[in-house]
């Protein structure tokens, strides 16, 4: 990590963000001056960034989807998200080549982290999506997919699973590389107001 004191980032770290993301040196600076200002302490806890997320979706409840999307990201199991952390998540939430997504997405759905994901985790994940997305749009969802259990099971059925099935992570990669319709099925898609807020913020 960074020298908190004095406000800086610490090469190893910025390097390492600059090769594994999209961000330049002057943006991740400047982040991280933000990043401190809002956690002194060079830390995020869990119900900060819920907190994040509910300032994006004033017109929802994002709390579960957020909490999945902390777990996925606290690849250290300390309850908190360290800058390069936090920063990763940024990243692949944000864009993010294909294959890192989806290594992330499997992540999410792996709810247990047991290496595998259930019918019920993908019904969770997806519950929670739902809760993300105001009632008036869910009304223009597709017939097959209007409600979570529709879409958990067309996304199970694309995977050919009984119910007790498990999905490894190489096929689940696969599987949703393979179709694009999955792909917009298993992901919440950030809406433009969470683009422009984060480009206000690294402004």
């Amino acid at each position: 990590m960074g020298n908190s004191k004095s406000g800086a980032l610490s090469k190893e770290v910025l390097e390492d963000l600059k090769s594994n993301t999209k961000y330049s040196e002057t943006e991740l600076c400047t982040w991280y001056q933000c990043f401190l200002k809002e956690c002194p302490g060079g830390k995020i806890s869990r119900k900060q960034f819920e907190g994040i997320y509910a300032s994006f979706f004033p017109n929802a409840d994002p709390s579960a989807y957020a909490r999945h999307v902390f777990r996925s990201f606290d690849t250290n199991a300390d309850g908190t998200l360290d800058f390069k952390e936090y920063i990763v998540a940024l990243h692949l939430t944000s864009g993010g080549k294909t294959l890192q997504k989806l290594e992330w997405a499997f992540a999410l759905y792996d709810v247990d982290g047991n290496g595998t994901i259930s019918k019920n985790e993908i019904q969770e994940i997806v519950k929670s999506i739902f809760n993300m997305i105001p009632e008036e749009d869910q009304k223009g969802l597709p017939e097959d997919e209007d409600t979570p259990e529709k879409r958990s099971e067309k996304i199970w059925d694309f995977f050919g699973k009984k119910d007790n099935d498990k999905i490894a992570e190489g096929e689940f990669i696969q599987g949703v590389m393979d179709n694009k319709d999955i792909l917009r099925l298993i992901q919440y898609d950030e809406p433009q107001k969470i683009k422009d807020k984060l480009k206000e913020k690294r402004q």
